[in-house]
């Protein structure tokens, strides 16, 4: 499906903490309620954008204040696009009982894709970040 200019777009930028990501579900629960979607798809939604939150902190080691989360939303007639893009950094070197944080996202991804229609990543090396696209369409 070709790229075409959204009607609307709606961003934002949060800390890359944990208290944040309150703030970034209400935004999507302000944008995803004004479209078509029924009561749950906008709860998929909402759990969805805090997950991809959540991996952004994650990924970005807990949360430096350097980093900011960008919240980008593309709302189309029949779709929401989500992108939430973070700065792409080198992992810290992973303590033994690293296991569980790697279910965790996991996890996370596979509740991710449960919830949301497409879902891909995107590491730009070139730019320094690293992209989660998010889309949910409107009852097909």
């Amino acid at each position: 499906m070709a790229d075409s200019k959204p009607l609307a777009e709606v961003e934002l930028n949060i800390p890359s903490r944990p208290e944040y990501v309150g703030v970034a579900r209400l935004a999507i629960l302000g944008v995803a309620s004004r479209m078509r979607f029924s009561y749950d798809e906008v709860e998929d939604i909402r759990l969805a954008v805090g997950e991809a939150c959540t991996r952004s902190i994650d990924r970005l080691n807990g949360g430096a204040d350097s980093h900011a989360i960008n919240l980008r939303c593309l709302i189309d007639a029949n779709r929401l696009t989500i992108e939430v893009r973070n700065a792409l950094t080198k992992a810290a070197p992973a303590p033994a009982e690293a296991d569980t944080p790697d279910a965790e996202k996991g996890l996370s991804d596979v509740l991710i894709r449960i919830l949301m229609d497409e879902v891909d990543t995107e590491e730009r090396p070139d730019e320094g970040i690293y992209l989660l696209r998010m889309v949910k369409y409107v009852a097909r």
